[in-house]
């Protein structure tokens, strides 16, 4: 069950971690999202984004550490449309996306920085799965990440309201 970002602060705010409200909108079909974090950090290359996103993202939102570029788009509808496919909860860049129209009719959660129309691949070095900071927040694989209209928070745990 998903719940509100700021039920979730108001509960647990010994345990959880807001990220700064940096300019992050909302692309995706899914305003509210959460699962296990899974990290990329990668410049002006979305063919790393692709890569995972073609893999099994059941319970899981990935967090991409693009550099905060606002020169190259690292996912777009066709990796949206991937992410579904394989399950993914929700995408979180710290960059741009594309196709915003198209992500925005998918059942999947998007929040990213800006948009931008062209996406490259380059040979840049990458990093999966490591911790990617970014708006005040640490992004640790297998955390959490809660995320909503409000915001996105982050935990170590699980959290769940008892209703």
């Amino acid at each position: 069950m998903e719940y509100k970002t700021a039920d979730l602060c108001d509960a647990f705010h010994e345990k959880i971690i807001i990220t700064e409200p940096v300019g992050f909108r909302d692309y995706g079909g899914r305003k509210m999202f959460s699962g296990k974090i899974h990290t990329l950090k990668t410049f002006e290359d979305h063919a790393h984004v692709e890569k995972i996103l073609n893999t099994d993202g059941t319970g899981k939102v990935l967090v991409v550490d693009g550099g905060a570029s606002m020169r190259c788009a690292l996912t777009g509808d066709r990796l949206g449309g991937i992410a579904v496919k394989n399950n993914w909860n929700g995408i979180i860049i710290n960059g741009c996306i594309r196709d915003s129209a198209g992500l925005g009719q998918l059942d999947l959660g998007v929040k990213a920085l800006n948009t931008y129309p062209i996406s490259r691949v380059t040979d840049i070095v990458w990093e999966e799965n490591i911790p990617v900071m970014f708006a005040g927040s640490t992004f640790m694989p297998g955390h959490y990440v809660y995320c909503d209209e409000d915001g996105i928070i982050t935990a170590s745990e699980t959290l769940t309201l008892n209703n």
